[in-house]
């Protein structure tokens, strides 16, 4: 008896890890390796000639990256990205998942056209808006109707003020419905029973949210944050296919 508890107790503890053991495996060959090699020859000089040995430069090239002036301005232009664009996917989807979560007639409905956006391929969206914010486009078309020949025309994405802020609405549009589904998994595994005592207590309207629902959704809102601020950093596809790397 003791010998068979002792087998289930060793088998217990290697069959998670024999499950778990092709996908560290795969992890490890496309991720890790890959890394691990990258930052290796961060440290040498090789060109696109593979039988040329590798010559160790030391921090030769982050020394030349950090001094290039070029760098300092994507790293400033990325930190502006960031903050445009994190923050107000943070609460926007939050003010969303909290919407749609109320038993309201018609909220399928609404939650299907706010997630929408994330199935639309971002060539077609920075296509689309390309064509509205374009100078003779539908948003200084509506301009012109209105104002008539006092109307200037705006360029979105030919000013240097309006593009990277115009692009970040690109950003905010296609990712808000994304983020907002990660709330609302949040939202729908909160109790209803803590709702309830918070309105026997006196908590009604959005003094419930504060009480409950931000302090339960704090690894949500973590977890929103680190996607969204990843996905900021490696944006390309938007700024390319509607600026060709911005106006000078």
């Amino acid at each position: 008896m003791r010998r068979q508890r002792t087998e289930g107790m060793r088998r217990s503890l290697w069959l998670p890890w024999l499950f778990v053991a092709p996908a560290m495996v795969l992890v490890c060959l496309t991720v890790l390796v890959p890394a691990l090699m990258a930052l290796l020859m961060s440290f040498t000089r090789s060109g696109l000639d593979v039988s040329e040995p590798l010559q160790f430069i030391g921090l030769a090239n982050i020394q030349r990256l950090l001094a290039d002036p070029m760098f300092l301005r994507v790293l400033g232009t990325t930190a502006i990205y960031l903050v445009g664009v994190v923050p107000p996917i943070v609460l926007g989807a939050l003010a969303l998942a909290v919407l749609v979560n109320r038993a309201l007639p018609g909220m399928h409905w609404f939650r299907g056209a706010f997630y929408t956006p994330v199935l639309v391929s971002i060539v077609v969206a920075a296509i689309a808006f390309r064509w509205l914010y374009a100078e003779n486009g539908l948003i200084n078309g509506w301009g012109q109707a209105l104002f008539g020949d006092a109307f200037t025309p705006i360029g979105f994405l030919t000013d240097p003020l309006l593009a990277l802020p115009s692009v970040m609405l690109v950003t905010l549009w296609k990712g808000l419905g994304y983020y907002m589904v990660i709330f609302l998994a949040g939202l729908q595994g909160i109790p209803k029973d803590l709702y309830e005592a918070a309105e026997l207590d006196g908590s009604v309207g959005w003094r419930q949210h504060l009480d409950i629902t931000l302090p339960l959704l704090r690894p949500y809102v973590a977890l929103v944050a680190v996607i969204s601020a990843i996905a900021a950093t490696k944006v390309f596809e938007e700024v390319f296919l509607m600026t060709q790397g911005g106006p000078a």
